[in-house]
């Protein structure tokens, strides 16, 4: 500035200036695109990540019922062989003994059906929890595809900010729309 209220500058030095006292620039919208993407990206993270940790507690459930039931079974042939037992020992036994084990064959085969029963109720329990774990993991993939074309996003907004070039600033709208997609057909689905 010279001493009469004057002053020239250059166009850079305009440029500089004009950013400094609030203009719309490239690298204002940049940052706030970036700033809004991470947001985006950290709450996309968040469900991710807790639809997968959902997925593996209904997954651990499907796991431990079936092995409940495959323990019902192992106890339903325990029985099983009891009874096939006392038939042997019915016909070899005297008849004053087989009456006996008449009762005892009869004792076994309602337990049978009661341990069938709760088996049977066990792995169906372990079917449920499976297909829950199932229906969470499917959206599982879209929100990683999304996460990921956030942060190529994020990454070109960056790069856009320091080359100044547009296309750049573009391809990243592009990528972070392609991710917003992906996120919210992650979610409808």
């Amino acid at each position: 500035m010279s001493e009469h209220g004057f002053h020239i500058h250059g166009p850079e030095t305009h440029q500089i200036e004009h950013e400094a006292h609030g203009g719309s620039s490239l690298a204002q919208q940049v940052a706030i695109f970036t700033a809004i993407l991470a947001s985006i990206g950290a709450i996309v993270g968040y469900q991710g990540g807790d639809t997968q940790e959902e997925a593996m507690l209904f997954k651990n459930e499907a796991v431990l019922k079936k092995t409940q039931a495959s323990d019902q079974w192992n106890y339903y042939q325990a029985v099983s062989n009891k009874g096939h037992l006392m038939e042997l020992a019915s016909d070899l036994a005297d008849p004053q003994k087989a009456d006996h084990y008449r009762k005892q064959i009869e004792k076994y085969k309602t337990e049978k059906k009661d341990i069938k029963q709760k088996a049977d109720q066990l792995e169906e329990a372990s079917s449920q929890a499976n297909e829950k774990s199932e229906q969470l993991m499917r959206p599982r993939r879209r929100l990683a595809q999304a996460m990921t074309l956030i942060q190529i996003a994020i990454s070109l907004a960056s790069i856009t900010a320091l080359t100044r070039k547009k296309w750049l600033f573009v391809l990243a709208i592009v990528s972070a729309l392609g991710g917003t997609v992906m996120w919210a057909t992650a979610l409808a689905g």
